[in-house]
């Protein structure tokens, strides 16, 4: 499940207030190099080391049916070799500095990202600004690699009950919005793909007028941005033609599916459709409201959730919710759980509707509502810590169409949302018109034919 919400340490107030405060967003330079290329850097002297990561405005929502999956694949494939650095040269290198590389893929951006000592920079930026356009692609590679990623299906989605029940939750819950798709893709479209289909995506994304450049670290933001400027600055622009919209029409009732797949142990998702801080409009108050909300269910041990699904009325072995406020389009509300021994899934769900019913009606006291802030507020010092979660935040902002700048108003926002505004979106939102169930019912683990079941 994909949540910013979830279970929250208030021990992590007290560890990132015992250390020095890394930089605010205020302290972002941001540069445009005559490419297009945006390029922003957050100077945190704390440690003599730097993270730097390039972020693509393509994911998978920018795909279409037929070749879902193909920006996972071509992540794959960035470390398969240009002519100047061949397959495996590039993390050879990064190692033999010291450094870590790594990258991901998620619904609407790629990111590539070097962890390395702060006086390496340039390394990572010739690395980067080579495999920006001269990826060779090649067929036995390619071939190998869709190899890699089916089996990685295999193993982190068909043969995992709870994500293979998640995928086909998300492809009941959007008609028409590319977030019905999976990252990793559909099995007949990764058997599909070619290498050409992949060369195309290439040099329709990998440009530097769609990429953005982000350092956090040791660093002095106008020697960062020479040395981008070095590296970066003769790749020339190009022809980025952004997919159109495909906005989610109004759902018209609750909608249900049944997935039957060998597990041990049922499993019930849930999700409403809400906006996100991209989607919000003049109602910008929302999205916090609903991340209070989730925390309200889902945060820590003291949330509504675990204190009373799981062990009072032990209906639910766990219970979770989750809301990601910071996707490119409008997101779903979730909701999940496994009934404890002896209840059914029927039970469990009948449990969750009354919490979101409790929410619909009641006001949240003011004592749960400071506890649940503090816990927010908690998370998000423990995270501005690290220089690596500072620069995926200002990457996902920035790549996701928002401003950068949201990173230093996340605390305030959620500091100003009232009892009252958390109840009206749950009354707004949280309604059987604009709900989406899905159950796994399992089936034998041991039986063979079981699964083979579509």
């Amino acid at each position: 499940m994909e949540k910013t919400s979830g279970f929250r340490r208030l021990g992590a107030l007290l560890l990132g207030l015992a250390l020095a405060l890394p930089a605010a967003a205020t302290d972002v330079h941001e540069y445009r190099l005559d490419n297009g290329m945006k390029v922003l850097v957050l100077p945190d002297h704390r440690a003599p080391v730097a993270v730097s990561q390039v972020w693509y405005r393509v994911g998978s929502s920018s795909e279409a049916s037929g070749i879902t999956g193909i920006s996972h694949v071509l992540e794959h494939m960035m470390f398969k070799g240009t002519e100047r650095h061949p397959a495996g040269e590039f993390s050879r290198i990064i190692a033999a500095n010291g450094g870590e590389e790594n990258a991901f893929t998620g619904r609407d951006y790629t990111s590539y990202y070097q962890f390395l000592g702060s006086d390496r920079l340039a390394i990572a930026f010739e690395l980067e600004a080579d495999r920006m356009r001269h990826l060779t692609l090649p067929e036995k590679e390619f071939r190998k690699e869709v190899e890699v990623v089916k089996e990685e299906r295999l193993m982190r989605t068909d043969d995992q009950p709870e994500a293979l029940t998640f995928e086909r939750f998300n492809a009941a819950a959007w008609f028409n919005s590319p977030y019905r798709f999976p990252v990793i893709g559909w099995m007949e479209d990764l058997n599909q793909l070619t290498v050409a289909d992949l060369r195309q995506w290439y040099d329709r994304w990998y440009q530097p007028n769609n990429a953005t450049l982000v350092v956090v670290g040791d660093v002095a933001p106008d020697a960062v941005f020479a040395l981008a400027k070095r590296h970066f600055g003769a790749i020339p622009p190009g022809k980025v033609v952004p997919v159109k919209p495909r906005r989610e029409p109004r759902q018209h009732g609750p909608r249900r599916i049944r997935i039957r797949a060998p597990a041990k142990v049922p499993y019930l998702i849930m999700g409403y459709h809400v906006p996100s801080l991209k989607t919000a409009g003049e109602d910008d108050w929302e999205p916090y409201a609903l991340d209070v909300l989730a925390n309200v269910l889902d945060g820590g041990d003291s949330a509504r959730l675990s204190r009373e699904l799981v062990r009072r009325q032990e209906v639910a072995a766990a219970a979770g919710a989750g809301y990601n406020l910071s996707a490119k389009y409008d997101t779903l509300f979730l909701l999940d759980a496994n009934p404890a021994q002896g209840h059914d899934l029927a039970e469990v769900e009948a449990a969750l509707l009354a919490q979101v019913e409790r929410l619909r009606e009641a006001l949240v006291s003011p004592e749960e509502l400071a506890r649940v802030k503090a816990q927010v507020i908690a998370d998000d010092v423990y995270q501005r810590d690290s220089i690596r979660r500072q620069a995926i935040t200002i990457g996902i902002l920035d790549t996701v169409g928002l401003d950068w700048r949201l990173m230093d108003e996340y605390v305030p926002r959620i500091k100003a949302v009232t009892a009252e505004q958390v109840r009206a979106v749950a009354r707004k939102y949280l309604v059987d018109d604009n709900r989406t169930v899905a159950e796994l019912v399992p089936l034998p683990v041991d039986d063979k034919q079981a699964k083979e079941t579509p």
